[in-house]
């Protein structure tokens, strides 16, 4: 199995991690091929969550700039 491709979209990785998940969860696969399934997530974990990172900084970064469009309260109503 390869790493992580740096461009390979959030959706993209999740669902794969969410195929592994089941392979890994219908105890079907060898020994073996489970360290490489869990190899293989536990790098796609790690894309997602760099790619969670910077979606999060770039929501600050436009918060700090003020450029929402209305303040949304607790519970994601905008407020009036």
């Amino acid at each position: 199995m390869s790493s992580v491709s740096t461009d390979m979209k959030f959706e993209t990785a999740l669902a794969e991690i969410e195929r592994i998940t089941q392979d890994m969860e219908s105890g079907r696969l060898p020994l073996e091929e489970s360290i490489l399934a869990y190899r293989r997530g536990s790098e796609l974990l790690r894309h997602c969550q760099e790619q969670l990172g910077e979606a999060e900084r770039r929501i600050q970064m436009f918060e700090n700039d003020e450029l929402r469009d209305a303040d949304v309260d607790a519970d994601g109503d905008p407020g009036r």
